[in-house]
């Protein structure tokens, strides 16, 4: 982290939309010396001791996407700061190929030019995977850990193989007029027609549009080399797992193998890898009542 000092902050401004949006904390950019421009949103809460929370994304989303569902909830009880990963949503753009590990430094970078730390790392799907590599890579910076819909790794059976093989289709259909078209259509059929984030669906389907297809594709790979089971309970730090029990993408199997490992408190929410929006009020208790259970233990384990 030898450019962090020289790191520069601007604050954002989103352009005027037609959609209706949810709350959103203030944007910002890290200009970041040899990187480019990192976005962040930080929300400052009125206790000064109260913790902070580093919120990391899943794979195709981006901060906004991931957890606008839960920003009010966690708002009234933490501050928090999320960034969107390289590639995705407003995230910076590199020539360098993707890495889950870059992840962990950009956001190890963010909290060092932001003088803030240590951090509980949430991270959701991809984002479990950043969170882990943050706490080994950065340990002076994480003081708990709480992963959701993640696994200790993604291609362990053929079946996996096979899929993470053809993830290289998802570029051309992201540049697809066909699947700009489809995108308001899908996510209305998958809320349903009486859910509470229908009229957030313009504002939904705009913000996925944001990605890098090449990104999104190279991310995809990097997700099917990762493999933490080395490793990953040599952490020995408090941590937390939300288990979506009828995930399709992230089996539950493969969530509680992760939880063992990390000595983990579960929580269990019913639904699919897309809960935070299909069951966004449970999604955002359960992660307020994780992200508070780990605060709890790390300040015990520093007494």
């Amino acid at each position: 982290m030898q450019n962090h000092l020289a790191a520069t902050v601007r604050t954002v401004t989103d352009a005027p939309t037609d959609s209706v949006i949810p709350w959103l904390p203030e944007g910002r950019t890290l200009l970041a010396p040899g990187r480019g421009e990192l976005f962040y949103r930080h929300h400052r809460h009125t206790d000064p001791d109260a913790p902070t929370v580093l919120l990391l994304h899943g794979w195709t989303g981006s901060a906004d996407l991931q957890f606008f569902t839960a920003y009010e909830a966690l708002a009234a009880r933490c501050s928090f700061i999320t960034i969107d990963h390289r590639g995705h949503g407003r995230g910076l753009r590199s020539e360098h190929r993707f890495e889950l590990e870059d992840l962990a430094d950009d956001a190890a970078l963010l909290l060092e030019s932001l003088a803030i730390a240590p951090v509980i790392a949430v991270g959701y799907s991809m984002g479990g995977p950043v969170a882990m590599l943050l706490a080994r890579r950065h340990p002076h910076l994480v003081r708990a850990i709480v992963v959701q819909a993640t696994a200790l790794e993604w291609c362990s059976s053929a079946i996996e193989r096979v899929r993470w093989k053809t993830a290289r289709i998802i570029g051309p259909l992201l540049r697809s007029f066909a699947y700009q078209r489809w995108l308001s259509h899908g996510i209305r059929r998958l809320l349903g027609e009486s859910h509470p984030l229908q009229v957030y669906v313009p504002w939904l389907s705009g913000e996925m549009r944001r990605n890098d297809p090449v990104s999104v594709v190279q991310a995809g790979q990097a997700l099917s080399r990762y493999d933490a089971r080395p490793w990953a309970g040599q952490l020995g730090l408090p941590a937390a797992s939300l288990i979506t029990t009828r995930d399709h993408l992230v089996k539950p199997r493969k969530q509680r193998a992760l939880a063992a490992t990390l000595h983990a408190e579960v929580r269990e929410l019913v639904g699919d890898h897309l809960s935070a929006w299909e069951h966004p009020n449970e999604f955002a208790a359960l992660t307020v009542e994780l992200v508070e259970l780990v605060a709890l233990k790390s300040s015990i384990a520093r007494i």
